[in-house]
């Protein structure tokens, strides 16, 4: 090919050679956009006589991967992507970031403007996006969700420890309070369980720094996290939780980048990293939070306790909803705790009716929580979903910090509906008399006799956690719809067309097949057989979205593998309400994850006209094809079917194959392409 017209020769000694780029694609589930960014921008260089070299950053896990030889001889690296991208690696050379959906719309664009781009002068964590190149999270909110993301397995083990210990080996004492014996083997189990809880908070406020500041931050992060949840260390008698957490994160994330700044001399530079950032980030930090955050945390928390002890004969609706509403903020944290103590240290005295109120509120935010993932389980990712399962039983046991990590990843959303609930279940239980005799919340005390009033404890409980689920989810619905009309607009990241519950494991033998779907595959057969010829139909009669899903829905019943038709379209249907699955190019792939099918089954079929499915090109879809697989599939095949779809749809000739083949027959000959 002769040499492009646009960029400028930089070749030396009067020659000429091509241009090389690299480029990274990654969007935030790794399925069909990262794929088709990939194809376009590789595409757009081809066109334009350029070397381009692309990296996916996939569900799948990274492929194509640059190494240190393509950097060194590349002239540009794009990085369109809508989730955090190493950048490090591309220091010293001229680094466009923009979003995802900008590599789809306008990969031409994005060529000319990467060899006008800044130089990246290193450093671990990744870039801002480019001005111009896209919506996409916020630095702060995908470091946030990095640390949640990493806390999540800590609650849920330590969580379910604690409660498999307290219901199979804990016991009612007289003196008070809900005992293991000691020495036995369910003390251990229990042990365990404080140890994953007590390891949850520093592992927030590492992986919160580790996002910001890279590895340098991971330690001063965590020790900060553990300073912060460890009130003796700052005279306070309930450390500052996981809102201290994500305070020190942040600090010790932005101090690291801020010494990474202070010039030193070569000789030091080796060292810093490892040993004088997470040395002085941590002194400063732990030091600072120990003598000047610690300090009026603790007064805080002391007047807090004494304003609480002057309440005690006032109104029990009015005080009931305060030590809800204290109980339900921080779960666990410090105004938890002083809400707690209070509770418990009237039983002494004989008065059990403030404990009585703490414990009705107390299960109500992981109850809460877990119910509005079942009630809209389209606001909530399969993992979400997961950690509102294990909340629900945490909740049964009064472990409130079972709603940590929704309260973590959306606390705009979820504390106030966790407060709402905590103070209806505390005003319920306060204006009804409900006694605990020891100090500890959850329907586990009601089984275990520790309280008295039972029947209106159980109404409070009920009454508040269905309150918590019904505001989250309404407060969350309302965030998300008013996120979709920027979506629409110029630059806007795309939404993913993601599998409902998709899993994000690595590769299988199962996806092997699907790669390599060859001479082996019976007549009519394509994509191991998830596709056939009696799931392929030449002309699609549905005008419109929802009638297109069900059509197809009928369509894939002909392969045998439905099992309730309408259950498919209904988890196809909610799939859509989370964002479109037109993905442009006259493409739609609607799909669903859903017992509804028994084996995973793909069909496909042609719209004359064109389906309006709010494509972000504004194309009717004409080429669609549908995906199921069931709740219970193992691995990530269906991961693998859309991405294969995705890239071989983003060659035109393939698209033209496609509209082109007379029947069913020759579309099937025509999708063996795909692989």
């Amino acid at each position: 090919m002769t040499s492009p017209a646009g960029p400028p020769p930089t070749g030396g000694g009067g020659e000429q050679r091509r241009v090389r780029l690299l480029a990274v694609t990654a969007c935030p589930t790794g399925i069909a956009h990262t794929y088709m960014a990939a194809e376009k921008l590789a595409q757009a260089a081809e066109s334009r006589g350029i070397d381009m070299k692309v990296e996916t950053q996939g569900s799948i896990g990274a492929e194509n991967v640059l190494d240190d030889n393509d950097v060194r001889q590349a002239d540009g690296v794009i990085v369109a992507a809508d989730k955090d991208v190493d950048l490090s690696r591309f220091a010293g050379k001229r680094v466009l970031t923009v979003g995802v959906a900008e590599g789809i719309r306008h990969p031409e664009q994005l060529i000319e403007r990467v060899l006008s781009a800044p130089v990246h002068t290193g450093g671990g964590a990744p870039t801002a996006l480019a001005s111009g190149g896209g919506k996409e999270r916020s630095a702060g909110y995908k470091a946030l969700m990095n640390g949640v993301s990493y806390m999540i397995p800590f609650v849920v083990v330590g969580g379910l420890l604690i409660a498999i210990s307290l219901s199979l080996g804990g016991h009612t004492d007289p003196s008070g309070g809900l005992v293991i014996p000691k020495d036995s083997f369910w003390m251990d189990v229990n042990d365990i369980g404080v140890i994953g809880f007590t390891l949850m908070v520093p592992i927030l406020s590492g992986y919160i720094a580790y996002a910001i500041g890279d590895r340098p931050a991971l330690v001063p992060g965590m020790i900060g996290g553990w300073i912060a949840n460890t009130g003796e260390l700052y005279d306070s008698k309930a450390g500052a939780g996981f809102i201290g957490a994500i305070v020190t994160g942040f600090l010790a994330g932005y101090l690291v980048l801020w010494i990474k700044k202070v010039k030193v001399p070569k000789f030091v530079q080796p060292i810093m990293p490892i040993i004088v950032i997470p040395i002085v980030a941590t002194t400063a930090l732990g030091l600072f939070f120990i003598y000047v955050i610690g300090k009026p945390i603790s007064w805080v928390f002391e007047h807090l306790t004494d304003w609480l002890s002057g309440m005690t004969g006032t109104s029990a609706v009015l005080l009931g909803a305060i030590l809800g509403l204290m109980i339900a903020f921080d779960m666990g944290g410090p105004v938890n705790k002083t809400a707690f103590l209070f509770g418990a240290g009237l039983i002494a005295t004989g008065n059990q009716t403030v404990m009585g109120m703490c414990a009705a509120a107390i299960p109500v935010m992981p109850l809460g929580q877990g119910l509005a993932t079942l009630l809209r389980r389209r606001l909530y990712s399969e993992q979400e979903r997961e950690t509102g399962f294990a909340a629900l039983f945490m909740g049964c046991f009064g472990i409130s910090e079972g709603a940590i990590p929704f309260a973590a990843a959306r606390p705009a959303q979820v504390i106030p509906a966790n407060m709402l609930g905590g103070a209806v279940a505390g005003a319920i239980a306060g204006v009804a008399g409900v006694e605990d005799a020891v100090p500890h919340g959850g329907p586990i005390v009601a089984v275990l006799g520790a309280v008295s009033g039972v029947p209106m404890f159980f109404v409070a409980v009920v009454i508040g956690s269905v309150v918590t689920a019904l505001t989250t989810v309404a407060l969350v619905d309302v965030s998300e719809r008013r996120g979709v009309p920027a979506l629409a607009g110029a630059g806007a990241a795309v939404p993913e067309p993601v599998l409902v519950g998709t899993s994000v494991g690595g590769a299988t033998e199962s996806a092997k097949s699907v790669a390599g779907v060859g001479s082996s595959a019976e007549a009519g057969e394509v994509l191991s057989g998830h596709l056939t010829e009696r799931t392929v139909r030449a002309r699609l009669d549905a005008t419109d979205k929802e009638a297109a899903i069900r059509e197809m829905a009928g369509l894939l019943a002909r392969g045998g593998r439905v099992v309730d038709a309408d259950e498919l379209v209904a988890a196809a249907l909610r799939r859509e309400e989370q964002g479109t699955t037109g993905l442009g190019e006259e493409i739609a792939i609607p799909h669903a994850k859903t017992d509804a099918v028994s084996a995973p089954v793909v069909g496909f079929a042609r719209s004359d006209e064109g389906v309006e499915w709010d494509s972000p090109d504004g194309t009717k879809a004409r080429l669609v094809f549908m995906i199921a697989v069931p709740e219970a599939a193992a691995g990530d095949e269906h991961l693998r079917i859309l991405s294969l779809l995705s890239r071989r749809l983003m060659d035109a000739g393939f698209r033209e194959r496609l509209l082109a083949a007379p029947d069913e027959a020759a579309v099937v000959e025509v999708l063996r392409e795909v692989g």
